[in-house]
């Protein structure tokens, strides 16, 4: 699924009425959204522009977009480790595709794919703002409510496979660094009804910042501070919810002087010793704190505002997901965090990936294949 988010921005230019900033601001993008559309179903708005905008146009932005993959090192080892990490999930594959699918790609494959996902039943406009409710329903009515009903496919299960022992990759490209990537498997957030799964997502997401979540966290004081510092860098995330697998990711930079092997003990070491000794009631009181102060401040921004509806929506979530989310992470206790430390940090379902700089500039991007369909127009 895809979201569109459209906001709308009070001008700071007091003599611009709210009114006239929004309409300038939005009524174009209602446009540009809406000629998507008409490139697909022939629709009646944005037919100029139509003509001017082929889909050969969009393949050539497709593939210089995977080209700044190639020329991102850490970028090419995280496509390396999700190929690695995810057997039938397609997490495997980049979100467009390996290079060799899109020189391979004509317009007319992009375009059918478009007309059997992007229907009416699989698509949401979300709008925030200081709107006119009346309009913007006006607007959205001409543009997409001329688009007819469609069947969408019948979506079949993917169950990932059950990881049963550590898998490691490297990866070799010119940079300055070495970079580690650790991702283990774990369960997503599903709901509010207390199944352990969810419990288990909403106390990871607790250990990723007890870890990572402000200055001084764990791993800065014990990995990046001081002279004989072991990383220049330490991380760790949880992705928390999602239609496929969830992981949580430990990466870092090791210093000067010191190995991947031994950051990537060190990290594990974070890890071991909140499951034996757990944590303390103060740094879980200050990452709730946190956590309420960053989810209140993002709220300032209308494209988060926006952004945060149109997820609830393709994950299937109410809209007051935000708060009581909120509220459940506050009553996330410092047992449930040692547990799951305890659980999900084993070997079985770790993947290691490893970044090995290499002396010597960066390849230049590639270029298409000569004569590869994605160069041809649209039919």
């Amino acid at each position: 699924m895809r979201c569109a988010c459209i906001s709308a921005r009070l001008t700071t230019d007091h003599s611009m009425k709210p009114q006239r900033e929004f309409k300038w601001l939005t009524n174009g993008r209602f446009k540009l959204l809406g000629l998507v559309f008409s490139l697909l179903w022939g629709g009646p708005i944005g037919a100029q522009e139509a003509q001017q905008f082929t889909l050969k146009n969009g393949m050539t932005l497709i593939v210089k977009a995977d080209m700044r993959t190639e020329d991102s090192p850490r970028m090419l080892m995280y496509e390396q480790l999700n190929a690695v990490q995810f057997v039938a999930s397609p997490y495997r594959r980049p979100v467009i595709g390996w290079m060799s699918d899109l020189d391979s790609m004509t317009p007319n494959d992009a375009r059918e794919f478009y007309r059997r996902w992007y229907q009416p039943e699989n698509a949401a406009v979300v709008i925030v703002g200081d709107v006119n409710v009346g309009l913007v329903r006006q607007w959205a009515e001409e543009i997409y409510g001329v688009i007819p009903k469609g069947q969408l496919p019948v979506r079949k299960p993917r169950s990932e496979p059950t990881q049963a022992g550590t898998r490691r990759v490297q990866v070799k490209a010119p940079a300055d660094q070495a970079y580690l990537a650790m991702s283990w498997k774990v369960p997503g957030f599903k709901s509010f009804d207390g199944d352990a799964e969810s419990q288990d997502a909403l106390a990871l997401t607790i250990l990723a910042a007890l870890l990572d979540g402000y200055t001084g966290s764990r791993l800065d004081r014990a990995l990046t501070q001081g002279e004989n510092r072991l990383a220049d860098s330490a991380g760790a995330s949880n992705s928390f919810s999602g239609r496929g697998p969830q992981v949580f990711v430990m990466d870092g930079v090791p210093a000067k002087g010191k190995t991947v092997e031994q950051l990537e003990a060190a990290l594990r070491q974070q890890i071991t010793r909140i499951a034996d000794a757990g944590v303390t009631e103060a740094e879980m009181k200050r990452v709730k704190a946190q956590w309420m102060a960053s989810t209140i401040y993002q709220r300032d921004s209308l494209f988060n505002q926006a952004r945060e509806f149109g997820n609830l929506w393709v994950e299937g979530f109410a809209m007051d997901t935000p708060d009581r989310l909120v509220e459940a992470l506050v009553a996330v206790t410092a047992e449930q965090v040692q547990a799951v430390a305890k659980k999900y940090f084993g070997d079985d379902q770790l993947t290691v990936a490893t970044l090995l700089p290499q002396a010597g500039p960066r390849p230049a991007l590639r270029k298409p294949v000569p004569g590869s369909r994605h160069t041809e127009g649209a039919r």
